[in-house]
């Protein structure tokens, strides 16, 4: 009976350390991809910001549109409906 305690603790405390282990990890890996993002927003500030280049973030914006309309042209037109 005191080897099943034992052994149920040890085996509870590896548990308990390979989960916070684990969200460790995972939360050091969320980090990580944030500062990415980050850092390429950023970037993209940086490199294409100023009076004569105009935002990258919304030429982005503009372009995704225009391709959502796009898509919605072609939608009508494989269903039938006139525009």
């Amino acid at each position: 009976m005191d080897q099943q305690i034992v052994l149920a603790a040890t085996s509870l405390t590896a548990i308990a350390i390979v989960a916070f282990a684990t969200l460790r990890g995972w939360q050091g890996w969320l980090a990580l991809k944030e500062h990415e993002l980050e850092r390429g927003v950023n970037h993209l500030r940086e490199r294409h910001s100023g009076p004569e280049t105009g935002s990258a973030l919304g030429a982005a914006r503009i372009e995704i549109s225009d391709l959502k309309e796009r898509i919605r042209k072609l939608e009508a037109i494989a269903s039938g409906v006139d525009l």
